[in-house]
């Protein structure tokens, strides 16, 4: 039953080519993984549902976690609660994360109002928090980078969403979109374009 489950949380992912990744071309989203799903557990969770949008059925819990701004201020998932999060594994060296930085821009600029946040979870290799408050500031970044606290909470919080998804979030960018009751609805591994990430998010805005 485990093992059916773990199939079924990875096909909310679709997979693409980003940092520390092979390329990898294989969709997960067949009709045969969905299928499995166990029919009494489908249909408790297709029985819960947003304000707007009825949840997938390989619908699962995202895990809370405390990290800090660049300002050093403490954020909580669970003060998100209410909100579309769009909730982005990066890090200022990945390429592929940078290609996407404008697009979020844009998506917060006009759906933060409708209830949208954006949420940067920042891997680190070797820079410093100022250095990424620099960044954010270079780039022009509207929207939420956190990092570790003081010690090393961004490696545990992907570690969480790892276990939580039955997958490594071993390449970045990797981006999974949260519903308004704190629940993963969908997930992508590498790069995508506004639109993408648009028609994504607007069943839960």
């Amino acid at each position: 039953m485990q093992s059916i489950y773990i199939i079924c949380i990875l096909s909310i992912l679709t997979l693409s080519v980003g940092c520390g990744q092979k390329k990898d071309d294989k969709d997960f989203s067949s009709k045969e993984e969905t299928q499995s799903v166990d029919k009494n557990q489908a249909s408790k969770t297709s029985n819960n549902k947003t304000d707007q949008a009825e949840r997938p059925p390989v619908s699962i819990p995202a895990p809370d976690f405390t990290l800090a701004t660049t300002d050093g201020d403490l954020v909580s998932l669970s003060d998100l609660r209410g909100k579309v999060v769009l909730l982005n594994f990066w890090g200022t060296w990945c390429g592929p994360c940078r290609i996407e930085l404008p697009d979020f821009v844009k998506l917060y600029d006009k759906y933060n109002k409708d209830g949208l946040e954006i949420v940067g979870i920042t891997i680190r290799r070797g820079e410093s928090i100022q250095d990424v408050a620099k960044f954010q500031e270079q780039w022009g970044l509207n929207y939420l980078l956190l990092n570790d606290v003081n010690g090393n909470e961004v490696s545990e919080v992907t570690m969480d969403y790892s276990r939580a998804i039955g997958q490594m979030i071993s390449g970045i960018p990797t981006t999974l979109i949260i519903d308004r009751e704190g629940f993963i609805v969908s997930g992508f591994v590498g790069p995508r374009k506004e639109q993408v990430f648009y028609n994504a998010i607007k069943p839960y805005l």
